[in-house]
């Protein structure tokens, strides 16, 4: 059945299939595992039965989430010894302390205080379990921390040496190889995407409720809350993904010049292809709509600054051109989208109109999928266009896989497929179906007084018995 597949490809397709399943999970349980720290804290500081209604809402379908992440995860990393044996053999004495790093801090540290954070809150003190809450997600951006500097060395290799047997080993210090040139610009970026992607489920939860019910006061906090993120973050991470975009071209030109397109150089200022239909054959994009030296004015901050293109590349270190062009656009479109929302949403906020626009919660709902889509397209860039290298410029796919046969590849792939649709989509209804039920009004309540700063008492309407705004 797969006798005719080239056994790479298949094993590149079955690493991209698993990898992107897993990769929405951490997406969302990062910035969901901060939120409910948020929530748990507002529940202390003020006693509002609103803030611990949320709060065990949304720790349900943390659990489901967080739970798929780590199958799918331990799944995902049998094939670095399966399909990948050979890039383990030269990377392993970089690539495995770092993961070793992830599982001994992350972690430890998330599957610690996990059981405290479920089914703790009757159990320990109030202070104990909120503590264990931000130990989680703590825990979360520690493996967020050591995860993205593994993959960044392999996007910017430095601080290792090539010893006899061809490995890559560490040098004199690790920290040139945590702190990689492209670590800290991609770590800012993807956290921030994964609150991003956070806010958007948070928000179209809201929406969801608000269209049924405008003065849901559950519905109303989540609303709020999510698009004050989106309104406040959104611009930050569009400057955060300028600052890694100037950080590649230094360091990945390749990359960048399949993300704009630019098959030729241009000596006298680039322009922005805003759309076009990329000709690997001819080398060029069809039916381009571009903006003439636009492009120069972004990377170079100079409208003549010159460019080079891939012309100055040779064919066999050519990143897959349509890939990377159109998930470059895919993510930056809804970047710009999820800016709009923000932006709306301060407009209606100021109106006082946030929780009566009906349109304005009809997009919120249709903007809830777009962080994941967003984090998936922005994943992809980054992979396929490091390619033919896994390490790069110094090891490529082709000499990375193991020599397996495409049948036995392309059977694994084929039983991940339908093992994944089933176990992940069960999971994911499973989400939707808790989220369509919404928060309860006053569930497992619990008692607690509102703490006091400064000999300020709060007001009645923050005793813990009100729920509304």
């Amino acid at each position: 059945m797969f006798d005719a597949f080239d056994p790479i490809v298949l094993a590149r397709i079955q690493f991209a299939f698993t990898v992107s399943f897993h990769f929405i999970f951490p997406a969302f349980s990062i910035g969901l595992a901060s939120y409910l720290a948020v929530l748990e804290g507002l529940w202390l500081r003020t006693g509002k039965q609103l803030y611990l209604d949320l709060f065990r809402f949304w720790i349900k379908i943390f659990a489901v989430a967080f739970a798929m992440g780590v199958v799918s995860g331990i799944v995902m990393s049998y094939q670095f010894g399966t399909n990948w044996a050979v890039f383990s053999d030269k990377t392993g004495p970089v690539i495995g302390p770092l993961m070793a790093y992830e599982v001994l801090t992350a972690f430890f540290l998330e599957a610690g205080f996990l059981g405290v954070m479920l089914f703790g809150m009757k159990k320990v003190g109030k202070g104990l379990h909120f503590a264990a809450t931000c130990c989680v997600a703590t825990g979360t951006f520690i493996s967020a921390f050591w995860i993205l500097s593994a993959n960044s060395w392999m996007q910017t290799p430095t601080g290792f040496e090539i010893n006899a047997a061809g490995q890559f080993v560490p040098g004199p210090s690790w920290a040139a190889i945590i702190f990689n040139p492209s670590f800290p610009y991609r770590l800012v970026h993807t956290v921030i995407g994964a609150y991003l992607t956070t806010a958007l489920v948070v928000g179209a939860t809201g929406a969801w409720h608000l269209l049924k019910d405008h003065r849901n006061p559950h519905a109303r906090k989540m609303f709020s809350m999510a698009m004050w993120m989106a309104a406040l973050v959104a611009p930050v991470q569009i400057f955060a993904g300028d600052a890694q975009g100037l950080n590649t071209l230094e360091h990945q030109p390749a990359k960048v010049m399949a993300m704009e397109g630019h098959y030729d150089s241009h000596p006298d200022g680039a322009p922005l292809i805003l759309f076009g239909l990329p000709n690997a054959k001819e080398k060029r994009i069809d039916y381009a709509i571009e903006i003439p030296k636009a492009s120069s004015l972004i990377l170079k901050h100079d409208l003549n600054a010159p460019l080079a293109g891939l012309d100055t590349i040779p064919d066999d270190r050519e990143p897959p051109v349509a890939i990377v062009f159109w998930s470059f656009r895919v993510m930056v479109g809804l970047g710009m989208a999820m800016l709009g929302l923000g932006l709306w949403s301060l407009i209606a906020r100021a109106r006082r109109k946030l929780y009566d626009w009906t349109w304005l919660h009809r997009a919120a709902l249709l903007m809830g999928p777009a962080g994941f889509v967003a984090v998936i397209a922005g994943w992809i860039t980054t992979e396929v266009g490091r390619q033919p290298f896994t390490v790069y410029n110094l090891l490529r796919t082709t000499h990375s896989a193991s020599p397996l046969a495409a049948p036995a590849v392309g059977a694994s792939l084929l039983a991940f497929v339908i093992v994944y649709f089933a176990v992940f989509g069960f999971g994911t209804w499973y989400i939707l179906k808790l989220i369509q039920k919404g928060a309860v009004a006053g569930e497992h309540e619990i008692e607690v007084a509102p703490i006091r700063t400064a000999g300020i008492t709060p007001s009645p309407a923050q005793h813990p018995a009100e729920v509304q705004q």
